[in-house]
């Protein structure tokens, strides 16, 4: 097994709690803002809701980036300005190309909130490439039969989007990017393929050994380019492997923006005040309001 110099970084996140609801934000970190494209990485929970509770992210806007949600357990109600209305369960993924921009909502059905239910999964945003940012607003949702799974030294592996281990995602990406959900059974070891500048290992569940060091849920370890990368499942694990080409250009991050220059989030800053993005067909009664902190 390699040596810890394989790691260049461990992130601890710090959780917030939001009532029965526990998010980590894991991206962007202080020491990395970003792992290829990935610009924003957000675990959120495991929660377990008490019937009337739920998940209730009013309508708010993106630029300049594409969000992709992922459960590991429970459900989530996507609508958007386009009028997708779109159910994601666990193993499926919603990727929702915001470019030029678009205004989204996530929710849990009131039918699910009228019982006990859990929610866990990870939301990440997948910054676009500059010649991108002003790409037409698009949403996909791909089923979880539909994503390539396939068995690589005894770990299940499902890949979310992009490219490794011979596979391509049907996902539609705009730059080198792989991002898998791995099933790790005790025991188990993986080496990381080395295509890609950055890469990282993300604990969604369990416990895992990279070298000397360990790693539990919420952690994420991002690795040094070019090194081996073996992990080593202590315990039954469920590790999300991600990555890709960095994109050259630094990336500007305010609320839910994100841009390659000021100007540009001053602009959708404005279009949001203004109403600009439109109205989310069955979630037009409320919204989130432009937050007031310096850009």
């Amino acid at each position: 097994m390699q040596a810890n110099h394989a790691i260049e970084l461990v992130i601890q996140p710090r959780p917030t709690d939001l009532g029965n609801f526990e998010v980590h934000r894991v991206l962007p970190h202080a020491k990395r803002r970003m792992v290829g494209p990935f610009v924003f990485f957000d675990h959120m929970g495991p929660a377990q809701f008490d019937a009337g509770q739920g998940v209730n992210v009013r309508p708010h806007p993106h630029i300049g980036l594409a969000t992709v949600t992922y459960l590991f357990e429970g459900e989530m109600h996507h609508r958007d300005t386009l009028g997708s209305d779109q159910l994601i369960t666990p193993g499926a993924v919603n990727w929702m190309t915001a470019g030029q921009g678009i205004a989204h909502s996530e929710r849990t059905r009131p039918e699910v909130m009228a019982h006990p239910h859990p929610v866990h999964g990870l939301q990440s945003w997948v910054a676009l490439p500059k010649e991108h940012e002003e790409t037409a607003p698009a949403f996909f949702h791909h089923g979880s039969a539909d994503l390539p799974e396939f068995t690589v030294n005894g770990v299940r592996l499902k890949l979310i989007c992009g490219r490794a281990w011979g596979e391509e995602a049907p996902v539609q990406v705009f730059s080198p990017i792989f991002y898998a959900d791995a099933n790790m059974p005790a025991g188990s070891t993986l080496r990381l393929p080395a295509d890609y500048i950055d890469r990282a290992a993300h604990v969604g569940m369990g416990e895992i050994q990279i070298g000397g060091t360990r790693l539990s849920p919420t952690q994420m370890a991002v690795f040094n380019a070019g090194e081996v990368v073996e992990i080593c499942a202590l315990q039954d694990s469920r590790v999300m492997l991600l990555g890709g080409e960095p994109l050259g250009e630094p990336r500007f991050v305010w609320w839910n923006f994100v841009s390659s220059s000021k100007d540009r989030i001053v602009q959708a800053q404005q279009d949001w005040q203004a109403g600009k993005f439109g109205l989310i067909p069955g979630d037009d009664k409320e919204f989130i309001p432009l937050p007031d902190k310096p850009l």
